[in-house]
């Protein structure tokens, strides 16, 4: 939009994890996160209902979809 401005509200600033990577990169970040890791950085986060399963599940997606057939995840 001609009008539009960059967010200045902390709330809807993306989180460190996520902050400039693209999609393969978060899915590999995501892939490599325990269950504590992946608590603490989306605290207070609506991604946590995924849970770690179903973001692991898309994470896998977004790899094999750039071509990488390797099982990351058990």
């Amino acid at each position: 939009m001609k009008f539009s401005r960059d967010a200045t509200e902390s709330a809807l600033q993306p989180r460190e994890v996520i902050a400039g990577k693209d999609a393969h990169a978060l899915a590999d970040r995501v892939l490599a996160m325990d269950d504590e890791l992946l608590r603490a950085a989306f605290r207070k986060s609506p991604i946590k209902r995924a849970k770690r399963s179903g973001l692991v599940r898309n994470a896998e997606v977004v790899l094999r979809n750039r071509g990488d057939r390797t099982l990351r995840y058990v």
